[in-house]
């Protein structure tokens, strides 16, 4: 395992106990070997994003400081989802569970199924928001 790097990761849940979702994810998260959950945001409930109709989520941001590879790391994060029953059929549906690594560290990655800064960062008030919370003087 690497150096530990800062990394950001949102977490997003529409469908039945949300907060628990939310919950269990921070849990499965500060578990992962070389990893330590370091902060997190407010938890903010918002309107769907995308052109499915579905309820409106819990979202969080969370700081994990990590040794992991950032494919290790989205590996390991899509386990979770599926542990926590996400399926992953239609595009924007509504989901259990829904976790993005939205930053880590400085790196930029652009590889099949990974991108980093996440390409809808712009696009999210809320992350924005949440990432000021957990990181104030990053800019």
């Amino acid at each position: 395992m690497g150096t530990p790097e800062d990394v950001f990761v949102a977490l997003g849940s529409n469908l039945g106990d949300r907060a628990g979702y939310l919950a269990r994810a921070r849990e499965r998260m500060a578990a992962l070997p070389g990893t330590t959950l370091v902060a997190q945001s407010a938890v903010e409930d918002t309107a769907p994003v995308g052109p499915v109709a579905q309820g409106r989520f819990l979202n969080q941001m969370v700081q994990l400081r990590t040794r992991l590879s950032p494919r290790e790391l989205l590996e390991r994060l899509l386990a979770i989802e599926h542990d926590l029953g996400r399926e992953r059929w239609v595009r924007w549906a509504a989901r259990t569970i829904d976790l993005d690594i939205v930053r880590f560290g400085d790196r930029v990655v652009d590889e099949p199924g990974l991108t980093i800064p996440h390409p809808e960062l712009a696009n999210r008030d809320f992350w924005q928001r949440e990432l000021a919370e957990l990181a104030p003087d990053d800019d």
